[in-house]
Formats: structure tokens, C-alpha cells, sequence
């Protein structure tokens, strides 16, 4: 073996085991020094640096938890609802603020409310031009605009590769998507990836029809100019 190409296979071997635990070592450490921010909230005697001497990282996280777990507990009493909803109140009567915070609340709980559930489907949908298609996430059509369609349509959310919480949300004719027999976290999981990283079964048998020509996909919609013509 050349003395180059021994070099290279085992530089990649190498990289291959530091790239991930580095980017995981990296985001602990970014999720644990945030929350270790919370320690500023207790008084000088309280904190680990008066009476040890030293900084202890990770107790920040016990008191996120900690904080986070009682805010449930009160918030489930009679007493905390009612504080909760005053809050509640004062932001909404604040212009700017009442947006962000109503919006934001909506998503966070959609996302954990127990009996919510954040995206329905995985959609093929014909994006960004009627000859290609991208994954997309069902959602929900509000109800001001399911009346205005003359056909039934479904809301679907495309995220952005690698970053999947930026995206655009649209409206698209039921019968041009094609449903996927995949799960929502998979489909985050190719677009995180960029597509390098596949499942161990690989892509749903729809999908695998679709990419080898055995089923044909939806019709593409005409465009404007060819409906003139």
C-alpha cells in the first residue's frame, strides 16, 4: 500500500471517531453551561464558589430540574392555575409581547402536550420546482382557510437543511404529495444529514418505487404560461 493512501485511510478512520464525539462533547457542554447560568439566581452564600471555593459544573442542570418540576407541580394545584393564568393575562396585554408569547406557547404545547401531537405525516411534495421533490411535514389547516379551497388541501412544513427549525409552511393539493411510510423523526434525521445518514432498513418501499420509476408519482401541475397556451 502506497504511503499516501495509508496515510489517508487511517486520517479518516481517525476523524471518523473524534468528528462525533467531539460534536457531542461539544453540545453537552453548550446545554450544560446554559443551564449552569441558572446558578446566578441563588445569593453568593448559596453558590458553590463561597463555600468550596470552586465552580461545580452540572448543578445548574439539578436546578433547572428542580425548578422546572416544581413549577408543574404548582402549576397543577387550584392556587398555581390561578397564578398562572394572571400571568398569563398581564403578557397578553402587552403589544409585541402577547404575539411572541402566544405563538410560542401554542408550539411548545403542541410539542408536549401529552394529547397533541406536533406533525401528522411525511409528505413527498413537488418543491422548489414541479420536477423536484422534497420531504415535508404534515401540519394543521386552520380553519379560516379550509373553506376558501375548492379542493382539499393539506399544510405542509419543509425544513431547512441542516438546520430542520427554520422551513417554509404552505398549502398543497391533496392529490399532488405522496404519504410516506416513515416516521417523523426519520425524516428529520435525512434532513439533519443532509441525506448521508440512512436508516438501517432504508427508505420506505413507496419511496423506493418512486426513485426506481416502478409507481408513478402525481402529475405535475401546469404551469400558468402552458394553461394560457
Amino acid at each position: 500500500m502506497p504511503k499516501k493512501s495509508f496515510f489517508k485511510r487511517y486520517l479518516i478512520t481517525g476523524l471518523l471517531i473524534w468528528v462525533p464525539l467531539v460534536i457531542t462533547v461539544w453540545v453537552l457542554n453548550l446545554l450544560v453551561s446554559t443551564m449552569d447560568k441558572s446558578l446566578l439566581l441563588l445569593p453568593d452564600a448559596l453558590r458553590t464558589e463561597s463555600w468550596l471555593g470552586v465552580h461545580i459544573p452540572g448543578l445548574g442542570v439539578i436546578l433547572t430540574l428542580a425548578v422546572v418540576f416544581v413549577t408543574g407541580v404548582l402549576a397543577a394545584n387550584f392556587i398555581g392555575q390561578k397564578l398562572v393564568r394572571f400571568w398569563e393575562g398581564v403578557l397578553l396585554r402587552i403589544p409585541v409581547v402577547n404575539s411572541i408569547y402566544k405563538a410560542t406557547k401554542q408550539v411548545s404545547d403542541t410539542l408536549f402536550s401529552g394529547s397533541g401531537h406536533a406533525f401528522r405525516k411525511v409528505l413527498l411534495v413537488r418543491y422548489p420546482h414541479p420536477q423536484a421533490w422534497s420531504l415535508a411535514l404534515q401540519t394543521n389547516v386552520p380553519h379560516e382557510i379550509t373553506g376558501r379551497f375548492s379542493d382539499e388541501h393539506v399544510a405542509v412544513f419543509i425544513p431547512t437543511t441542516p438546520s430542520p427549525v427554520n422551513g417554509f409552511y404552505f398549502y398543497v393539493k391533496r392529490s399532488e404529495v405522496i404519504e410516506l411510510d416513515m416516521a417523523i423523526d426519520e425524516a428529520l434525521k435525512y434532513i439533519i444529514s443532509m441525506g448521508v445518514v440512512t436508516s438501517e432498513n432504508g427508505n420506505s418501499e413507496r419511496y423506493r418505487q418512486i426513485a426506481e420509476g416502478r409507481v408513478l408519482p402525481p402529475a405535475a401541475p401546469a404551469s400558468p404560461r402552458a394553461a394560457n397556451d
